[in-house]
């Protein structure tokens, strides 16, 4: 399963390589090799603190609801204008939600967009699971998981027509990393992977295997 989302990404890469201005993808690529302080990454052990969250239907979802009956695995993406976290979040919809439920545990991803981009993500990738906006990355910075975009990073998003500090609604150029964090009915991290490169993400079997092991 998992050879078939690496290999996707790699594609969706070549694919910004050959579309995108060269000087635009030049800077990033140097991105995806961003220095990350895993310091401040959330770890396993830790207690979640609850949150609610409005979803794409505009309905607010809490940590305590998700994982009333099961443990969660929460999806952290950067947004519905990230081909890559389109891609895994399809991957995951298809390989890790079926498997999920004979687990008794269910998919929830949050990102800092508004709750129109997460309407737009989960009609376009057709998601049937739960898709949180995270605006302002209140529980995104309580894991850790936040961190600034840099000016020439913004001024390339912006050459591209992406408008970052609108997209999330606050006018603030500040991104997730992507991550899966694996929380238990009891609102404990179980399992934590974090990826400062955003052209990789963890496999489907990562996560099924982070479920079964609870």
């Amino acid at each position: 399963m998992g050879n078939d989302l690496k290999s996707g990404l790699e594609a969706a890469k070549d694919h910004g390589r050959s579309a995108l201005p060269p000087e635009v993808f030049t800077v990033f690529e140097a991105d995806m090799a961003r220095a990350a302080d895993e310091t401040k990454f959330a770890e396993a052990g830790v207690t979640v603190e609850d949150f609610a969250l409005p979803g794409a239907d505009g309905e607010t979802v809490s940590l305590g609801q998700l994982v009333a009956d099961g443990p969660v695995v929460l999806v952290f993406y950067r947004g519905q204008w990230c081909p890559f976290c389109n891609l895994t979040l399809r991957t995951y919809q298809q390989e890790v939600v079926p498997e999920l439920a004979k687990l008794g545990a269910t998919l929830a991803a949050i990102s800092p967009q508004t709750a129109d981009g997460s309407l737009t993500t989960q009609e376009k990738n057709e998601l049937d699971f739960t898709v949180l906006s995270d605006v302002g990355n209140v529980v995104s910075r309580q894991l850790g998981l936040t961190f600034r975009v840099s000016d020439v990073v913004r001024e390339a998003m912006s050459s591209i027509g992406t408008d970052l500090g609108q997209v999330n609604g606050t006018g603030e150029w500040e991104l997730v990393y992507p991550a899966v964090v694996v929380v238990d009915r009891d609102r404990t991290i179980r399992y934590v992977d974090v990826h400062p490169d955003y052209t990789t993400r963890t496999e489907p079997v990562q996560i099924l295997d982070a479920v079964k092991s609870l």
